[in-house]
């Protein structure tokens, strides 16, 4: 790049980043809005990242970003209620002056996230802190896998319903309509269509009828908002074979004996 070699650098940082939920935006470190490539970096000169470690082992690359909270962009409240849970960034080196051949620095999913004071702190964890992840299943008598995964493989298709909120009190909330099983929502999800919580993602605890518990309470106030609930399992060799009847994809080993085979005495 003929702009790194210039003896005045005109060097900008810029970070893209995108939720799960398909939202992005654009930060700079730059003291001026920038373009880049069709897309908006918008100023945030207060954003610095750390030393950028990048290794050619397998150790895991990381970086920390601190700057100031921007309520136009990533806010404290949304931070708290996990909409930026592993948003992907990428971070690259732009000449301000012409920004048209941006210079990748790293990229990767963000991790731990700290605020204090209005400062953010988030640590940004490389494609390799994947390698740390377990290689080998612990066996369970209860399936390891969601309903409706790759590895379960029910079809969700009738299994989902979108309902509204007609009552909210801490993580019970009450639907407008009732569930087609007794029992059918207890483990399943409930994801926010409308209303403050739009986007965010909850596991239901318990569901009776048009009731459901939460594990726990929105972050944010619930009433009058559209939901769409899925079913749940219990994740239970008799649920898997009597009401899904795909028993031959049940990710557990019901009939493993456990640790307690060892404490039993002979002949018990």
């Amino acid at each position: 790049m003929t702009w790194l070699d210039e003896p005045l650098a005109t060097i900008a940082l810029c970070w893209r980043i995108e939720r799960l939920d398909g939202v992005a935006i654009g930060l700079t470190a730059h003291d001026r809005d920038l373009v880049v490539d069709g897309f908006l970096y918008r100023a945030a000169p207060g954003m610095t990242p750390s030393a950028i470690r990048r290794s050619a082992d397998f150790d895991a690359d990381s970086m920390d970003v601190t700057g100031a909270l921007s309520g136009a962009a990533i806010g404290e409240t949304d931070l708290l209620a996990g909409r930026w849970d592993g948003a992907r960034v990428a971070l690259f080196a732009v000449d301000w002056s012409d920004p048209v051949a941006p210079v990748p620095l790293g990229e990767g999913a963000i991790g731990a996230v700290e605020t204090r004071a209005g400062t953010l702190t988030a640590e940004l964890r490389g494609i390799a802190a994947r390698l740390e992840a377990p290689i080998c299943e612990v066996t369970s008598p209860e399936c390891r896998a969601e309903l409706g995964d790759r590895r379960c493989r029910v079809p969700m298709a009738g299994r989902k319903r979108i309902a509204r909120v007609i009552a909210a009190e801490g993580a019970a909330l009450m639907l407008d309509r009732a569930e087609p099983l007794a029992g059918a929502w207890t483990g399943g999800r409930v994801r926010w269509l409308t209303g403050p919580n739009t986007g965010l993602t909850g596991w239901i605890a318990l569901s009776d009828g048009a009731g459901v518990t939460l594990r726990e309470s929105p972050r944010f106030d619930a009433s009058d908002a559209l939901v769409e609930v899925s079913e749940g399992c219990d994740k239970s060799i008799a649920t898997c074979a009597t009401r899904f009847g795909n028993a031959a994809n049940f990710r557990g080993e019901p009939y493993l004996p456990g640790i307690d085979l060892l404490t039993r005495y002979p002949g018990a």
